[in-house]
């Protein structure tokens, strides 16, 4: 299968301190759903960064469908969900607005959207449950409900890549579960490569193909049961 993602033989430090990551070889298929987890610190969310091109490696390389990262052509096919820290939640913008700005993203427009943008609109709300919120307030969803319209915006883009960040913090363990399921249709449907980033994976470990854990470096790679029972928690891991 072609490549998603590929890191060769990358590290990176933050100016001239430590490496937060040495000599990192990844990759991902086209089409795969893969948990990366790791302690707070460890380096997933620095990994995940240097694979969308949003950092330069200080050695190695790294390609996006092919392409060097940094100077990806096709960047309005990456949907990157933030950490919730930096989404923004309080904004003054109804779900539908919030859904929308993927699709001006994904197209450059400016003013209105075409017909065939709000369909698509429409379609990513449905998609992730969420039709029957589109006029309200994002501000007065649960934590759930503000992580799908998040999604859906991702999905308006039409994206071939999405990665999620830490898309749990804040949400309860029911909301966890529908989340992890609906990623799983996601991928299989629309057949979209899944990158899911979090401290812990008990909610998609049964849906995923592998799970990485990241600290400093790759230090497991490959399908979840086969992880050993000592690792479970990534905080116990040690290179």
């Amino acid at each position: 299968m072609p490549l998603a993602v590929e890191l060769r033989g990358v590290s990176f430090a933050y100016g001239r301190g430590q490496p937060v990551l040495s000599g990192v070889d990844f990759a991902v298929e086209q089409g795969q759903f893969v948990a990366i987890a790791g302690p707070n610190g460890g380096g997933k969310t620095t990994l995940v960064r240097l694979a969308l091109g949003l950092l330069e490696p200080t050695d190695g390389d790294a390609f996006l469908f092919g392409e060097p990262a940094a100077g990806f052509s096709r960047r309005a096919t990456l949907g990157y969900l933030a950490q919730r820290s930096q989404l923004g939640t309080e904004a003054p913008a109804t779900v539908r607005e919030v859904v929308s700005a993927g699709r001006l993203a994904a197209g450059g427009l400016l003013g209105a959207l075409r017909r065939r943008d709000k369909a698509i609109v429409e379609e990513a709300m449905r998609t992730v449950g969420i039709a029957g919120l589109a006029g309200r307030p994002l501000a007065a969803l649960s934590g759930g409900q503000q992580q799908r319209a998040f999604i859906a915006k991702a999905l308006a883009g039409e994206p071939s890549l999405l990665v999620l960040d830490e898309p749990t913090t804040g949400v309860d363990v029911d909301a966890q579960e529908a989340l992890a399921t609906l990623l799983a249709e996601l991928r299989r449907e629309l057949r979209v490569t899944i990158l899911y980033v979090s401290h812990e994976f008990g909610a998609v470990e049964r849906y995923v193909e592998r799970l990485v854990l990241v600290r400093g470096g790759i230090v497991f790679d490959g399908p979840p049961q086969a992880l050993p029972e000592r690792w479970h928690d990534p905080s116990h891991v040690h290179v």
